[in-house]
């Protein structure tokens, strides 16, 4: 058992489990989520033709960056998705001048970033289980 192995999945379940508890519970509540969300944007300069669309896709973007980085299965996809994800919201926040969602959507993006560049680590997944899988055939 290498220390970087076991760091790194100490690193990616949090963030894996927030992403999943904010996409679940939006979910659960998602025409509520989505009405207070183009409510919100209603003073900013995007088209509610635009908010309406993220904010019904948005709880499914999360949950499955969620899901995907629990299990580890396309982590690096799901870094790079979380990554989007968080560059359009920091959008929406700085539009709205929200300054401190955005410092804790910089946060974040930094964290998918450093996954994404440390996924060489990532043993304890399902990314790994396929890659041994295939150089044994």
């Amino acid at each position: 058992m290498k220390i970087e192995n076991i760091t790194y999945l100490l690193a990616r379940l949090p963030i894996g489990m927030s992403m999943l508890g904010h996409g679940l519970i939006r979910l659960t509540k998602l025409q509520a989520f989505s009405t207070g969300m183009v409510n919100e944007f209603s003073k900013s300069i995007l088209p509610q033709a635009l908010v309406m669309p993220f904010s019904c896709m948005l709880p499914f973007l999360e949950f499955a960056v969620g899901i995907l980085l629990l299990a580890g299965l396309f982590t690096r996809f799901a870094c790079a998705l979380g990554s989007a994800v968080i560059v359009a919201l920091i959008f929406g926040s700085s539009l709205l001048e929200q300054w401190n969602n955005v410092f804790s959507q910089l946060f974040y993006g930094g964290y998918f970033a450093v996954l994404f560049l440390y996924a060489s680590h990532n043993y304890y997944s399902i990314d790994h289980l396929i890659k041994n899988k295939q150089q044994i055939r």
